[in-house]
């Protein structure tokens, strides 16, 4: 930690409330509940909706364009016009936080803490130093340590992110994750069932197991035998009133073949893959450091649907990397068009400081790439509406997350993870039967079933 004798700009009162705003990835979804329940322990509680905070953490991405300078009009938003005893109190977490923390101290003078995601178990020292008018700065990265030092989960809703494994050693040329979140850990075993039990206790019905190489995830059970994600899973799968598991984001260097038939063979583990690709192009792939090829991808996804037929596939792709000729980019929507995705991401190429791609020659002009993704996106939603027209008439169960907008209106996911929306008697958290009637883009009409 890295005090600083400047005065900030606000409050010294020890703030009564707070909001964290998240950016990004379902990790940093997790890290801000994490940190919403740090602030708990602390006695400040979040602010009603609508109303200003005393605290605000804006828990940060570095993935997307601009991310930094983004984060910098939050913070202007959150001081213009307010005076010092009116401001909030700013903490930045997160990625970008990792990356630029000195920075985001001289930028923004009215920012008072700066934590990286591997040391926000120490958010309630700094608030302490903020309160006396002491800027900090943390972005050390001991491994797995905050886990140790965070409370007990206390969440409760029916659906729940648990993060299994941080960081990345692969080192794609594009991304900054390996630099801001470290190199690959895997959170214990026995420290992950005791977290899900205490999840489900509190409501959860269904779990989503988090990492940035999620499949990387490995330990030993509590007989001491080694076990990967699979091993894992199947550990989670007895736990009374956990009804469905979920796991994001896997990379394909890391799918074993005791993952592949955990689909086939753990009936809560949802019949849903998210597997990025990023290009269809072996060249394209090989400057990345994706250290996969298209068609290895392809041979692995027809493993999954031959162990489960009706998985729902996803991913991630990247048009206008540093030299990808219009030939190359057809044949990424050639893979495309072979997998059929229920859904994917899709983004322009954009330069991360520090990363080997930022540096390529033959970086792609901003009109070709937004005529790629526009190109790419308009096959990704025809195929995704070819999937959802696909289960019309399959009665599926349905867990229900929160009311709709209309009176008796609720939305839920179903196995696949498409939303639904249904109207009739239901409550959150309860798992219904629903015939999925009419599909739509991004979500489906359901009937519910008595």
């Amino acid at each position: 930690m890295k005090p600083t004798t400047e005065p900030r700009t606000a409050r010294n009162e020890r703030p009564q409330t707070y909001r964290v705003k998240n950016f990004g990835c379902q990790m940093n979804v997790y890290d801000g509940e994490r940190m919403g329940e740090l602030l708990d322990a602390q006695g400040i509680t979040p602010a009603a909706e609508g109303e200003d905070a005393d605290l605000v953490v804006l828990n940060t991405c570095h993935i997307r364009e601009k991310a930094a300078e983004k984060i910098y009009s939050d913070i202007g938003r959150l001081t213009k016009g307010k005076t010092q005893k009116k401001a909030p109190m700013i903490a930045v977490a997160g990625c970008v936080a990792q990356a630029e923390g000195e920075e985001i101290m001289k930028r923004a003078p009215s920012v008072s803490m700066v934590v990286g995601p591997q040391a926000y178990h120490r958010l309630p020292d700094m608030l302490d130093k903020a309160v006396k008018g002491e800027r900090a700065t943390d972005t050390d990265m001991p491994a797995i340590a905050k886990f140790g030092a965070l409370p007990a989960r206390k969440r409760r809703s029916p659906t729940a992110f648990l993060t299994v494994q941080e960081g990345c050693d692969k080192f794609c040329t594009y991304c900054v994750v390996p630099y801001t979140r470290g190199a690959e850990i895997s959170r214990p075993f026995n420290d992950l069932l005791g977290e899900a039990r205490k999840l489900v206790e509190a409501g959860a019905r269904e779990i989503t197991l988090l990492g940035q190489n999620v499949n990387a995830w490995s330990g030993e059970d509590d007989k001491g035998r080694a076990v990967g994600l699979a091993g894992l899973i199947r550990a989670l799968d007895p736990i009374d009133g956990l009804e469905r598991i979920r796991y994001t984001t896997s990379h394909p260097n890391d799918m074993e073949d005791d993952l592949i038939a955990a689909h086939g063979e753990v009936e809560s583990l949802m019949p849903y893959l998210h597997l990025p690709v990023q290009s269809g192009n072996d060249r394209v792939l090989k400057a990345m450091n994706r250290s996969h090829t298209a068609e290895g991808y392809l041979r692995l996804l027809e493993r999954f649907r031959e162990a489960r037929p009706d998985i729902a596939l996803s991913g991630d792709f990247i048009v206008g990397f540093p030299g990808e000729s219009e030939a190359e980019f057809a044949e990424t929507l050639a893979l495309v068009d072979a997998v059929g995705y229920a859904h994917a991401y899709s983004f322009k190429y954009s330069p991360r400081p520090g990363t080997p791609a930022a540096t390529m020659d033959n970086q792609i002009a901003t009109e070709i790439m937004d005529d790629r993704l526009q190109r790419l996106q308009s096959a990704i939603n025809r195929d995704q509406l070819a999937f959802n027209a696909g289960t019309v008439g399959r009665t599926c169960s349905v867990l229900v997350e929160r009311k709709g907008k209309h009176p008796g209106q609720w939305l839920g996911k179903s196995p696949w993870l498409q939303s639904v929306w249904f109207m009739g008697d239901a409550a959150i958290g309860d798992m219904v039967e629903v015939e999925l009637i009419e599909a739509r883009p991004s979500s489906m009409e359901g009937l519910l079933r008595a």
